[in-house]
């Protein structure tokens, strides 16, 4: 059975940060160090909403991964650039739903009249970074030894896609 895709509502935050902590303490994926809270997930979600979306693939009545389009910066001009973010269980991987999840935030973000999408990747992540590539996104900067996690320095790529 194939996940379904919808809007993530207030009830599956304490999934998405179960999801996301998860990674956290055991992956390059994020360069966050220490776990999210219940009540920073809230904030997180507060700011999210119609041009900025939170979704949820959910097989079985469970949410097994989400995505996001964030706010690539505060300041006005930035409007209409984002950032995805996307996380599937780990125990979900490798099946395609990070997929399902990117071909949706790009349907998303040009409906939300969004100009770019960044991702930022650390260069460690091979896998997020092909799916990436196999939606069209370009490398437009590298910085070298940017994040310290694990006891060694990281790489982190930006990576770029035009929507409308």
């Amino acid at each position: 059975m194939s996940p379904s895709i919808r809007p993530a509502t207030a009830d599956d935050l304490e999934a998405i940060n179960s999801i996301y902590n998860h990674y956290v303490v055991h992956s390059t994926c994020t360069y966050q160090t220490i776990p999210s809270t219940a009540a920073e997930r809230e904030r997180w979600f507060s700011i999210h909403g119609e041009r900025h979306p939170v979704i949820v693939a959910e097989e079985n009545g469970k949410v097994i991964a989400w995505g996001s389009l964030s706010p690539v910066h505060e300041r006005q001009a930035f409007m209409n650039s984002v950032e995805d973010s996307i996380y599937v269980h780990h125990e979900h991987l490798r099946r395609g739903i990070g997929r399902l999840i990117l071909t949706d935030l790009l349907r998303l973000a040009k409906e939300a009249g969004h100009h770019t999408i960044l991702g930022a990747i650390s260069t460690d992540q091979i896998a997020s970074v092909r799916l990436h590539e196999s939606f069209g996104f370009k490398q437009v900067a590298h910085f070298t030894e940017i994040g310290w996690k694990f006891d060694r320095w990281l790489d982190l790529v930006w990576l770029q896609k035009m929507v409308d």
